[in-house]
């Protein structure tokens, strides 16, 4: 067992951590366990070689901050162009030059519904070349 299984330096009560946990899930997949799985499945796709943790965690960091960003903003793509600005404050966990990727794959999260089939691999791939596009000011 790892010792952050058992939250010993969490000042929170377990009620609590289950309920954060269960609202955090709600925000990350409002459509459960299938946009879950249909998701990891177009990460793989993307990154064949990558584990489900290297390309779940920096597609969810990228899914919070383009959402804070855009209210900032007001536009998605105020939002977008400033990511791709700043990608280099991000690169502790958004690697370089990936952060089009995600934000192409957090463009094509926005717009499944309920049965959270997302595009194919190659229509992101297009998606993502159109975002390398802001990066180079075109």
């Amino acid at each position: 067992m790892a010792l952050g299984e058992n939250h010993i330096f969490s000042w929170k009560s377990k009620a609590t951590q289950e309920r954060e946990y269960e609202e955090y899930q709600k925000w990350a997949f409002p459509y459960g366990e299938l946009q879950r799985e249909n998701l990891l499945v177009l990460l793989k796709e993307l990154y064949p070689k990558a584990s489900t943790s290297d390309t779940l965690v920096p597609f969810l960091t990228c899914k919070e901050l383009y959402e804070g960003v855009l209210k900032k903003t007001g536009s998605r793509d105020g939002a977008l162009h400033l990511l791709i600005r700043e990608q280099k404050k991000y690169k502790l966990i958004i690697r370089k030059n990936e952060m089009t990727t995600y934000l192409a794959v957090v463009l094509a999260d926005k717009e499944i519904d309920d049965q959270c089939i997302y595009p194919p691999a190659d229509e992101v791939r297009e998606k993502i070349k159109e975002l390398e596009l802001i990066k180079e000011g075109r």
